[in-house]
């Protein structure tokens, strides 16, 4: 694939998810969902696998440093600790590195922000399931038909059905843009 086919495959692939109903409704009610949780003195928990993890990292400092405004840091975790993966993976296996951290720090009213481009990652879906004991909310953002973690979701996000995980991807970090720039111009600093 030539570079412009590349760039071209990217550009049909956000106009389809810009173009497909309740994709807008779905980012708007998502980050009114985290304004909401801020505002009661809640925060925000990421994760993911691979590039994702690099998404929820990014979502995360976003919130804690700034996106578009100088403003006060806003309290956001991404669950990216190596020593803790590691020391968790070791011990109880991979499939458990989030919903141990979840379970450790995650408080009734936080929102989870759960990523996954196949809707299909088993330790994903398992801190989906910690933030449900926890009495949080979860926004998910996924990819092809949404997978598992589609229907567990208060607010799911989904990325138009690609071939590959770097179309999903690209709609992610876009969809991240749009959360943080929708709380900054939301929420009351």
């Amino acid at each position: 694939m030539t570079i412009e086919e590349n760039l071209s495959e990217s550009l049909k692939a956000l106009q389809a998810f810009i173009s497909h109903p309740g994709n807008i409704e779905a980012i708007e009610n998502a980050g009114a969902m985290m304004v909401n949780a801020l505002e009661n003195g809640n925060k925000m928990i990421s994760c993911g696998n691979g590039g994702s993890m690099c998404d929820a990292m990014h979502f995360a400092q976003e919130m804690t440093g700034r996106f578009k405004e100088y403003r006060k840091a806003l309290p956001a975790i991404a669950i990216s600790d190596p020593a803790h993966i590691t020391c968790v993976g070791n011990d109880y296996g991979f499939a458990h590195i989030f919903e141990k951290y979840v379970d450790a720090l995650g408080n009734e009213g936080d929102v989870l922000l759960a990523i996954s481009t196949s809707g299909n990652s088993e330790n994903v879906i398992n801190a989906i399931e910690a933030a449900r004991k926890k009495g949080m909310k979860v926004v998910g953002l996924t990819g092809k038909e949404g997978g598992k973690i589609g229907p567990l979701c208060d607010i799911e996000i989904r990325a138009p059905n690609t071939h590959y995980a770097d179309r999903a991807q690209e709609i992610h970090i876009k969809v991240i843009h749009c959360l943080i720039d929708y709380i900054e111009s939301n929420f009351e600093f």
